[in-house]
């Protein structure tokens, strides 16, 4: 799959912020429609996150991750959940935290495997970057849940929702493609 720098010359810096910072305002969004679980909720951020790395590739998708976790750590109420479960550094501290650093690990898993071209291709990209979410979150979580009940915490009551965001964003970047030709 092209990355927006086919509709976009993004090697202007002033495109590549604006791309950075929309993106990080979507991962926002994302964040902000969520189902309500302890301790991990359910969000649209994953499918957001997976999307944008899809799209614009790693190094903006990167960017954009971390324009979203730097505006959350200078208190900004970005992350899924805040106020209420805390914000800037507090957040951090909290259970969901690994899971954030696995939405960074698959901005780079999938923005580099979603080169490739086909819908195949393109679920395989996503599925890669959705493993990439849960390694890293199920190794800090176990901070937080005992290691019987990790999975049952952890993963079980993602899975279904996950399924139907690869899904989704399969249809949707296949969809972007063809409409750009």
């Amino acid at each position: 799959m092209q990355h927006a720098k086919a509709l976009i010359d993004n090697r202007n810096p002033a495109v590549q912020i604006g791309l950075t910072l929309a993106a990080a305002a979507l991962i926002t969004l994302g964040a902000k429609i969520q189902v309500p679980f302890w301790p991990v909720p359910m969000t649209l951020q994953t499918l957001a996150t997976l999307l944008i790395a899809a799209a614009l590739g790693p190094r903006l998708g990167l960017a954009a991750m971390g324009a979203y976790v730097a505006a959350g750590m200078a208190g900004l109420p970005v992350f899924a959940g805040s106020p209420a479960r805390g914000m800037g550094l507090a957040y951090l501290a909290g259970p969901t935290t690994g899971f954030l650093i696995g939405m960074a690990l698959a901005m780079v898993v999938t923005g580099v495997l979603a080169r490739a071209q086909g819908w195949a291709m393109t679920a395989v990209a996503l599925v890669a970057g959705t493993v990439a979410i849960y390694v890293p979150g199920l190794m800090w979580l176990s901070a937080f849940v005992p290691a019987d009940q990790l999975l049952t915490v952890g993963v079980a009551p993602f899975i279904l929702g996950d399924m139907v965001k690869i899904v989704l964003g399969t249809m949707l970047l296949q969809a972007a493609q063809r409409l750009r030709g």
